[in-house]
């Protein structure tokens, strides 16, 4: 089992934890077959942080030219349901139930499994393994979700059309946004802090950046969060937000005047972007993050300034540790 530390200390290993990643995974890779995944369609499956792992890594793949879309894995309990010619099952710690049963009713797939490590339950249930090999983890997950999708991001590129990225450089960028974003990312924490509520948007690959944030806002800081599609929250759901709510985006589209637009009606937004040229006003932190790759290299390192706020929200409101309350004992298999 992965070991367990401090939510801000994983936080800060986690350049460490994507060259492990990147190392690990690529040498697996050099010999398993994805032919599978390249013909397609392929359904990634997860639950919790590991769902919008795959929310990331679907919306990639189909940015490579591969068909792919994610499911939680309670969608595929019936096992009459045959959706893709390969499934590739995340969970970070390899002991989640949903994905597990959902691999575990389709025995005959080509089916796949992305964790922490091996020799997990979940590599019981699928044909093929890969464990990425991101170390120490907190709770919530932090190195996991990163090296989740840093795993993604080597195995679209292998089953699909190349991105042409470098990603190993992708650790040093990860050091470098961690040094750039701490004072905004801090700024963004103390203007978000008290709401009753935050939104979480974005779209693409960070929808599932939204997803991820808004878990750990419920999990690390214990305010209600919602995630959105970027879109779709222009249509309807924005309509409770004022000056008692918050927003958090991702994104350098309409993103980007959505924000503004928040923050001019009075309601208090923060805009994780690559975008260029765009300051901070009243209700409105920007954090920069220079641009790595368009698509999952970026929601790679956009998740960090994230979880830098979430981790300062927690803090301030008392819980430096992510103690779960409400834990319960059918979400995970033993050893």
């Amino acid at each position: 089992m992965t070991d367990r530390v401090p939510y801000r200390e994983a936080i800060a290993l986690q350049p460490a934890a994507l060259k492990a990643c990147f190392d690990a995974v690529s040498t697996r890779l050099a010999t398993l077959d994805l032919e599978p995944i390249t013909k397609g369609p392929t359904v990634l499956v997860g639950i919790g942080a590991s769902l919008y792992a795959a929310v990331v890594a679907a919306a990639q793949m189909r940015a490579q030219g591969l068909r792919a879309f994610a499911l939680p894995g309670t969608d595929l309990y019936d096992p009459s349901i045959d959706l893709g010619n390969a499934y590739i099952a995340f969970s970070a710690s390899g002991r989640s139930e949903e994905p597990a049963r959902a691999m575990e009713l389709r025995p005959n797939a080509h089916s796949y499994g992305i964790a922490t490590a091996d020799g997990t339950p979940i590599s019981r249930v699928v044909k093929q393994m890969i464990a990425t090999e991101s170390g120490a983890d907190s709770g919530p997950n932090t190195t996991s979700y990163l090296g989740s999708l840093l795993t993604a991001a080597l195995l679209a590129d292998k089953a699909g059309r190349s991105s042409a990225v470098n990603w190993a450089e992708i650790s040093d960028r990860a050091t470098t946004v961690l040094k750039m974003t701490s004072v905004q990312a801090d700024k963004a924490a103390k203007l978000l802090a008290g709401k009753k509520s935050i939104d979480c948007v974005g779209t693409g690959t960070a929808c599932g950046t939204a997803g991820y944030a808004a878990l750990l806002i419920r999990e690390a800081a214990r305010i209600a969060a919602q995630d959105w599609d970027t879109l779709n929250f222009l249509h309807g759901p924005m309509e409770p937000n004022d000056r008692d709510s918050g927003v958090l985006l991702f994104g350098n589209g309409r993103e980007v005047k959505l924000a503004q637009d928040l923050a001019g009606f009075g309601i208090p937004s923060v805009l994780v972007t690559s975008e260029a040229g765009i300051a901070d006003t009243d209700n409105l932190v920007v954090i920069h993050v220079a641009v790595f790759s368009k698509g999952i290299g970026d929601a790679i390192l956009q998740a960090i300034p994230a979880q830098l706020l979430i981790a300062t929200l927690s803090e301030e409101a008392g819980l430096p540790v992510c103690e779960f309350r409400y834990r319960q004992t059918d979400t995970k298999r033993d050893i």
